[in-house]
């Protein structure tokens, strides 16, 4: 009996860097690390198998703007997500056939996520990533509402970042 045989996703990562910190990480592992993910949740949508998205590394000004912009809040964030197939618009097949199925956008505040890795006790680099799995999981309609769902949540980024090889920084 022949087993149909699918194409592990890939996911691709349009990277936008406005902070001095940003080099912490390279394209490279963002790529690696959303692929990853992407095979973790089992991603679904794309006949090819290949998805997008965008992940903007900025400063607090920034944040604070769009957070002011998008949820009326005068005030930074460490992370916020912009999901792209939470619209109903309709997919042309034929450009799904051949291009990747667009995600969103993650934008994180590098000025927060130090500050926030300082207080934790662990590097920049772990709550970079910690951040972006955070927003991943928001670009596939998780949510976080009360402490049960959030829990939950919690629970799957760990499990993301444990897939990609990092194991909690956590200290004490």
């Amino acid at each position: 009996m022949a087993t149909t045989s699918f194409p592990r996703p890939t996911l691709e990562v349009a990277l936008e860097a406005d902070h001095s910190d940003a080099e912490v990480i390279t394209v490279s592992e963002w790529d690696d690390w959303f692929t990853q993910w992407g095979q973790q949740v089992s991603l679904a949508g794309s006949p090819m198998a290949a998805y997008e998205l965008s992940l903007k590394l900025t400063t607090d000004a920034e944040m604070a703007a769009l957070n002011q912009q998008f949820r009326n809040l005068e005030q930074p964030t460490d992370v916020l997500s912009f999901a792209a197939l939470e619209t109903d618009f309709p997919q042309i097949d034929e450009l799904l056939a051949t291009e990747p199925l667009y995600l969103g956008d993650i934008i994180i505040s590098l000025d927060t996520a130090a500050r926030q890795a300082q207080e934790a006790g662990h590097s920049l680099r772990w709550e970079m990533a910690w951040l972006a799995a955070h927003g991943f999981l928001h670009l596939l309609g998780w949510d976080h509402p009360d402490d049960a769902a959030l829990t939950t949540m919690l629970a799957k980024q760990s499990e993301l970042l444990a897939a990609a090889g990092l194991k909690s920084e956590k200290v004490g």
